[in-house]
């Protein structure tokens, strides 16, 4: 009988998580828990991503900014949170994602967005503007209902639709090891040895 006396076991995928701390597989940098995934831009964005001052906002024309993004002058988007809860691992796991608003929604935000009030307290909808590793991999449109934060902090989102696997792993959580495979997807896995 083989005991494995002497090797060393390696740390679950929540261990890693947990730990605070891992050295990355493929950009070789070490990352700290929570540890967010973040769209520069809309998909649909048609140029380099270059940001824009936010004090520098047109409603002509294709305009990026780090916090809002304007197509063809008919198209509003704006720079949101979507919040994930891990199993077993304190802090959630959010990915950095842009939305849809209508130009009425838009205009509000954008009234509110320097002092992060807004009256009515509102909830708007729109439509995730990308992908999502596996759980949003075409390109059909997502709604969600997206919620502004005071204090000039981006907006949370939430998938309207409540069978979607993203609105489950919302309301439900994913494991710690889903979450290395979702940093894995996007070349943020921890390296071997580097928990």
């Amino acid at each position: 009988m083989v005991f494995g006396f002497g090797k060393k076991c390696a740390p679950s995928a929540a261990d890693q998580l947990a730990s605070g701390k891992w050295k990355c597989a493929s950009c070789d940098e070490w990352h700290n828990w929570p540890f967010d995934l973040a769209a520069f831009a809309p998909d649909p964005w048609p140029h380099e991503v270059a940001y824009e001052q936010n004090s520098d906002l047109r409603f002509d024309g294709d305009f990026l900014s780090e916090d809002f993004c304007i197509l063809g002058g008919k198209h509003f988007m704006v720079r949101a949170i979507l919040p994930v809860p891990v199993i077993g691992v304190p802090g959630d796991f959010a990915f950095g994602c842009w939305s849809t608003l209508s130009k009425t929604n838009f205009e509000k935000y954008i009234d509110g967005f320097d002092a992060g009030e807004y009256a009515d307290a509102p909830q708007w909808t729109g439509w995730l503007m990308n992908r999502i590793a596996e759980f949003v991999p075409g390109p059909e449109p997502l709604g969600v209902i997206v919620q502004p934060q005071p204090g000039r902090q981006r907006p949370i989102i939430w998938v309207q639709d409540e069978d979607h696997p993203l609105a489950i792993a919302q309301s439900e959580g994913i494991t710690a090891e889903r979450v290395l495979e979702v940093f894995a997807h996007y070349g943020h896995a921890p390296a071997e040895n580097g928990a």
